[in-house]
Order: C-alpha cells, then structure tokens, then sequence
C-alpha cells in the first residue's frame, strides 16, 4: 500500500513557487513588514521582532539569467545571479527593507547591484539597504563586534523608520515563536531517524524552506497538524529506499534536487546546508543574565556551518558535525554538495570529502551543481553509481558478518 501524500504538503509546496507567496501578501496585508535576507549569518530571529517578517530569499522556477550575467559575470555563484535576475524583473518590490551580509565576494556584488539599479519600489520612502560586516570565527570579541553591527545596522534602523519596539522583551517574544517552529520542524525531521522512515527528505526540505520563506505566525498551526499526522501515518511496507545519505554543503532551496537523489533510491534523512535545517532549526535557549542580543550573535556563531569561518577548531567543527549527523540518522553515505563557482564551497568541498571519506572513513560522494539541477541527468547518473557503491559496500558488510558467525 502506497503511503497518501501529507495534507498540507501541496499547499507547502504552492507557497514556494514564488517569492512574494500567498502567505506574504497576506501578512503584508495585515500591515507586516517584510524584511528579506540571504544568509545565516543574518541572525533570522531579528527580523521577526513586532509586525516584522523574514523573508529569506530565492529565486524559484529559474529560467535565463544572461541580464544579471552581464552585470555579473559567468564565472560567479549562480544563487547570487539568480536573485538579481529575479531582482531586476521586479519580484522583489514587496520587501520593505533588504538585509544583507558581507559574506562573499559574489553576494555582495549581487546586493550592490540590486541597490545602485534600485530594484526596490520607489513609493516605499522607509526602504532601507544594510549590510553587515560578519567575523571569521567566534571568540567573544567577534561576539562583540557583529553584536555592535547588528544593534547599529538592523535593530536601531527598524526602530527609527518604522517604529518597531526593540526592547529585550520583543525580541524575546521572537526568540519564543521562533523556538516554537524550530521545535516543530526538529521534531518531524526525528522521523528520519527510524530505519524505515515515515516522511521523505523531499518532503521535509518543502516543510523546512516554507519555514523560512512564509511568516512564521501563518504557517504554524499547519506544521503542528503535520506533525500529528506523521505520528500515526505508516510507512511502506516495502522499503522505497535503497540507502540512506546526509546532505552537506552549499545553498540548496530546491525540492527538486532532492527529488532527483531520493529517485535513484537514495533518501535524503539529514540536511546539513544553507537553508536546511541544520544549522537554523535549532532552539536559542536564553538565559537571564546576559542582553539577548549577544546570546543571539554567540549561539549564530558558535553553531555556524559555512566555510566563510576558517579557523582551525571551526573547520573541525565542520568535519565532526557531518560524522555525527551520519551516526545519528543511521546513513550509509554523505553527499557533499556545492553550487557552482562558490568561492568558499569549492575550497571546503574539496577537502572536506577527502577528509570525511579517508580520515573518518566514510563514504563519500563530491558534486558541484547549477543553481536549479532537479533535471540534470550527469548528476542523477553520479549519484546512482554512488547509490550502487554503497549497497555493494553493505553486502560485503553482510557477507563478512556472516563468515564471522559461521567461524
């Protein structure tokens, strides 16, 4: 018997056909201020306090990006090109102040552009542009230094030009609601863990990018009805999986890419990349001696997974989180991913799997990738001979345990 599709999975899906969603309108509405960002490293629960929302962006059902090319270049991050494409056609006018990071070269390129072509709409007079200088590491005097960008760039801008509260008690307020999804989306991704799962990785990753594309008060009480329903929901009798892998590297807003994978039998249990759940999904647990702005910037840089951070304990870091992910959902292999041309990816991606499959002996497939690839078939034929390589590794596996038990 074939497992029914979850309820809401559809409606998920619709809201992610575009970046000015149904959801969005509606909180716009309502009289919401639409806040959008790129980057983890913009901590996301700050563009939430009072009638503010995050909207973090994308650039779905891609096609031509040859104007942002010629103001960019071929030889830059696709994700970056991407937004200035979508940017420049207008579908972005719906925000109402843009949150940027000083993360890589590509990015900010993409955010200078879109300022000095001023993509924004003209009529909203408080629309502001920010952008903010982020650490190399996480010691306390990077805490202190992206604490003062993020007081002086962010909270007090919101403040003077639309008057939003940024008192501790509001931002703590945000800190619960965001704690809230968080909890939600932790939960159903503990599914994954249970040798034959209830949910798939490609629904997952719909339920996870909705969190961070729609404001979150709109989409909680359908997360929560989710959850509920793969509690009792039972999975195929017959294994639709061949292997289990952890997803590492670079951004990834596409369901389709993790469409493809889960096809060729691999399912996709743990998301470890830009827009995934790990890092992001994580509760901030506060407490009451310290301003929650600094717990905030401490927790966003300690647990922080992007190779932008280089040095030696936050590689490591790095290195260890992917073995832990993959002890903990039980996976077979690691697919370490990067989009194409990213400066900092193609450096960690490189290495990383080198290290990961000699070093912790794990094995590991290494792919770079356009920024829509859910219709590659070089990708699907690369992933397929990983998937083969990993089931004859498990009948070696097998057979050894066997002869060991027969001696």
């Amino acid at each position: 018997m074939k497992v029914k599709d979850l309820k809401h999975l559809y409606y998920f899906e619709k809201l992610l056909e575009e970046a000015n969603n149904e959801l969005v309108r509606q909180a716009k509405n309502e009289g919401g201020i639409a806040l959008g960002y790129t980057c983890f490293h913009m901590p996301e629960v700050l563009l939430n306090i009072g009638k503010c929302f995050s909207v973090r962006l994308r650039a779905p059902q891609m096609g031509s990006m040859e104007i942002a090319t010629y103001y960019m270049s071929n030889g830059s991050c696709e994700y970056c090109r991407a937004l200035l494409e979508r940017a420049m056609e207008g579908s972005y006018k719906f925000l109402d102040a843009m949150a940027g990071v000083d993360a890589c070269e590509a990015m900010n390129r993409c955010m200078e552009n879109m300022e000095l072509l001023k993509i924004n709409d003209p009529e909203k007079k408080n629309f502001f542009w920010t952008n903010v200088d982020v650490p190399y590491s996480d010691d306390e005097d990077c805490v202190r230094h992206l604490t003062e960008q993020l007081r002086r760039k962010i909270l007090h801008p919101l403040h003077d030009k639309f008057g939003v509260d940024i008192s501790e008690s509001e931002i703590r307020k945000a800190v619960a609601e965001h704690n809230e999804v968080c909890r939600l989306i932790t939960e159903i991704g503990e599914f994954r863990k249970i040798e034959n799962p209830v949910s798939t990785g490609y629904e997952f990753h719909v339920l996870t990018l909705a969190t961070y594309v729609c404001p979150k008060y709109l989409i909680i009480d359908k997360l929560r009805e989710t959850l509920e329903e793969l509690k009792s929901r039972e999975p195929d009798k017959k294994k639709k999986f061949r292997v289990k892998v952890v997803m590492v590297g670079s951004e990834v807003d596409d369901p389709d890419l993790i469409k493809l994978i889960e096809d060729t039998g691999a399912l996709v249990v743990a998301d470890r990349f830009c827009y995934g759940s790990f890092p992001g999904r994580q509760q901030i647990v506060l407490n009451d001696s310290e301003d929650v702005l600094t717990q905030i910037v401490r927790k966003n840089l300690k647990e922080t997974e992007c190779p932008r951070h280089c040095a030696l304990h936050k590689i490591k870091y790095r290195y260890d989180r992917a073995a832990q992910l993959f002890e903990e959902f039980h996976a077979d292999g690691i697919i370490y991913e990067q989009m194409k041309f990213c400066t900092y990816w193609s450096y960690e991606r490189t290495l990383a799997s080198h290290v990961i499959s000699e070093e912790y002996e794990i094995p590991t497939l290494s792919i770079d990738r356009p920024y829509r690839s859910g219709m590659s078939g070089q990708l699907r034929t690369r992933v397929q001979a990983f998937v083969e390589s990993l089931e004859i590794k498990k009948i070696k596996a097998r057979q050894g345990l066997k002869r060991q038990g027969e001696e």
